[in-house]
Order: structure tokens, then sequence, then C-alpha cells
């Protein structure tokens, strides 16, 4: 019965094995998670940030467990453009997953640069716009907070972006997330991913100082799930499900159980980050675990699941 399940799905106009991503920033270039899962069963694979030229990333310590969840401050460490095409671009291109690359800068034009360059790589499905990183002191979440600025910096990277499908991801640090949703849309966005971290703070009692060297890192993990599903369910009446806009889901997914319950708010495929830091082949796990609960509950498509809250 599960083999006649159909979970394909159609994200933008690109064809899904299934709506399982990672998410950027846990899983690397690819080659860190692949010793531990067959990185073909997933249907989509968000590389870490990519940046115009190479970044160290913030001091450590920049990661901290909490309850249900952790910090990170990373920083948007990574190798550069340049390195990312002559050394990850070769291996990412063997998968069999969508590979969109999270593009990062402290200006636009920075941006511009990285998709510029990889515009004309097969490999490269799309990109994802990373405008909400909280943990850097220019770029990221700056750009994120004012529908004006998503809109100038969505435009930008969307005609550099040589006719790829560019995600734009949100910051859930706003007062109204379905207007920078709607802007990021006005602008070119072929999808939308949130959430992102939230701003959050360690602090060791005996020193009296933050545990993190950057004093504030973004929280992840199951603490935020619910929130994550409220929001995407905002963004997909607000602003997706009219214009015909997928979302991908993201924020404290380990389990099917997880990944079906942002589907139904309105997310047509999910990402799995910090699960994969507790059980690195979760989402190989969840994959099969929508399969069987469509299965179980005489669903055919996955896709009938998608913005089927009543």
């Amino acid at each position: 019965m599960e083999n006649m399940v159909d979970i394909s799905v159609e994200f933008g106009r690109l064809k899904l094995a299934n709506p399982v991503f990672t998410a950027s920033g846990t899983c690397g270039y690819g080659e860190e998670l692949g010793a531990f899962m067959d990185l073909d069963v997933l249907g989509g694979f968000v590389t870490k940030s990519v940046t115009a030229e190479p970044r160290m990333g913030n001091a450590t310590p920049r990661i901290v467990e909490t309850d249900a969840g952790m910090l990170n401050a990373i920083g948007l460490a990574n190798i550069g453009v340049e390195r990312f095409a002559l050394e990850k671009l070769p291996e990412l291109s063997k998968m069999k997953a969508a590979v969109f690359v999270n593009v990062a800068g402290e200006t636009i034009e920075e941006y511009v640069t990285v998709a510029e360059n990889l515009a004309n790589q097969e490999a490269v499905a799309g990109f994802e716009l990373n405008i909400s990183c909280p943990n850097v002191a220019k770029g990221g979440i700056s750009f994120g907070t004012d529908p004006e600025q998503v809109r100038e910096i969505t435009s930008a990277v969307k005609q550099a972006a040589g006719g790829k499908m560019l995600m734009v991801k949100l910051t859930p640090s706003v007062t109204d997330i379905g207007a920078i949703a709607r802007a990021a849309i006005d602008a070119g966005a072929d999808a939308i991913s949130l959430i992102n971290t939230f701003t959050a703070m360690v602090i060791d009692i005996k020193a009296r100082r933050p545990v993190l060297a950057n004093r504030t890192g973004g929280l992840s993990g199951p603490a935020i799930r619910p929130i994550a599903v409220y929001l995407v369910n905002k963004v997909y009446n607000e602003a997706a499900k009219e214009r015909g806009i997928p979302i991908l889901g993201m924020g404290g997914i380990r389990t099917a159980s997880d990944a079906i319950e942002f589907m139904i708010a309105g997310a047509s495929a999910v990402a799995v980050g910090t699960g994969s830091f507790i059980e690195p082949g979760c989402a190989a796990k969840i994959v099969e675990g929508i399969r069987k609960y469509c299965a179980d509950n005489g669903i055919g498509c996955v896709k009938e699941l998608v913005g089927s809250l009543e």
C-alpha cells in the first residue's frame, strides 16, 4: 500500500521526489551529512550560506544546547563563492535532490555577486536568499525586517539569478511577517522559506557572562516549532496561497508528524535542521514516515495535505 502513495511534490517549477529538504547551515555542503545517510533520498538540499568572499565566522564558543533546542552564532563561516564552485559543486552535482544555495552577504552587491557566479551552474536548482540570519553585524536580518529593503534585495538577486528559482528566507522577528512575505513575492520570489532562528541568550551563572562569544545566538529546535507552524500558516493564508507560491517550512522538525503538521499548515515542503544534530539520519526516516502516514490514512498523494487545515 505504501508503494502506491505518491509523495512527489511540485515546488514552484521543480518536481521533487518528496517534500523533505535539509535546512541551511545544519549540513554543510553535503559531504558532512552524507556520512550518516543517503542524501539521494531527499527531495531537496540547501547548502550552508555562501558569501562573495570567505568568512571565518564568529569567535568560539558559538554553539550551546538549551532546553528543547540549541543556540548557534556561527556567523556565516564559509569558504566563499569561488572555492564553493570549484570544490563543492562537483560533488553536489551528483545528488538526485534539487540543490539550493543559501546566499548571504553584507551588501546587496555581495548577494548579487554570489548569484551571478552560480547562475550558470547546472548543479544549482535555485537560491535561498538569506535575509534573516541574526548572528552577523551587517547584512542578514538587517535586510529582512523592512518591506522596502526586502523588495530591493529580492529584485536585485532575482535579476542576477539567471532564471534559477529564488526562495527568500524570512525571520520571525518582525511585527507582520505576512507583509514581509508579500514584499518578497511582489519583487519576484518564486518560493518562501520560514522560519529562521530567534535571537536568544544563555548565561553562565558562575561567570555571569553569556555562554556564546557573540553574546547572543539563534534559537532553533523543538522549542520553536509551534511558533513556526503558526507563522507558516499565517504566510500561507496572507501571502502565498493566493499567488500560488510554495512555502518551505522549518523550525524544530524531528519526526514525520512534525513535518505533516507544517504541510497541513500550508508548507509544500519541509526542511530538517537541528533534528539532524540530534539524529543525523532523521530526514530519511521522515521521508518514510510521511509515506506511511499517507498510506495509513488513505491519502494517495502527499500534495493533498498542503493547506488542508480546517
